[in-house]
């Protein structure tokens, strides 16, 4: 859909690329030019997923750090099961695990409710890694904790992945 708002020309307009919108506990991947956002990383993690080979992309945004923490329900909502249906859903595309490079934001300690000092934030970046890691994916910038809420843009053709957060300037990792 052509969308005109003065500020762009019509060529401009045409050729920018879609926009996907990827919700909290929602994944969503790519082999298009596509840029995927997601908004609302407070202790949430966005994991952008990109394939510079085949050109796929994937970004998933977690809330929580382990499904088996809870019982049953929607995979991309966990740390764990989040990351395993984002590469799933790669492979599926045609990437390997191989070409994978993986970056991460959010993991902030804006509301800390838990007794034993470990935030929800620090818990999903800890299982984010640890899942990476088993899957041998490297990653190669990342933008966590703090106290602050962000927004992410992942650039699928060019596997950029742009934070933007209340406090600070748009990062580009």
């Amino acid at each position: 859909m052509k969308v005109y708002d003065g500020s762009q020309s019509e060529s401009t307009t045409q050729n920018a690329p879609e926009r996907i919108k990827v919700g909290i506990a929602e994944y969503k991947v790519t082999t298009d030019a596509a840029l995927l956002t997601t908004s609302g990383l407070g202790s949430c993690i966005g994991v952008a997923i990109y394939d510079e080979l085949n050109g796929a992309a994937g970004l998933v945004h977690v809330m929580l750090p382990s499904a088996a923490d809870i019982d049953g329900g929607n995979r991309a909502k966990f740390a764990d099961t989040g990351v395993e249906v984002l590469v799933e859903a790669l492979e599926a595309a045609g990437s390997t695990t191989d070409a994978m490079r993986a970056k991460i934001a959010g993991g902030s300690d804006m509301l800390d409710f838990s007794e034993n000092g470990s935030s929800i934030g620090s818990r999903n970046a800890k299982q984010v890694r640890r899942t990476l890691e088993e899957y041998d994916i490297p990653i190669v910038g990342e933008d966590l904790g703090g106290d602050h809420g962000r927004s992410i843009k992942l650039e699928a053709a060019t596997g950029e992945l742009i934070v933007k957060s209340a406090n600070t300037e748009s990062i580009t990792l």
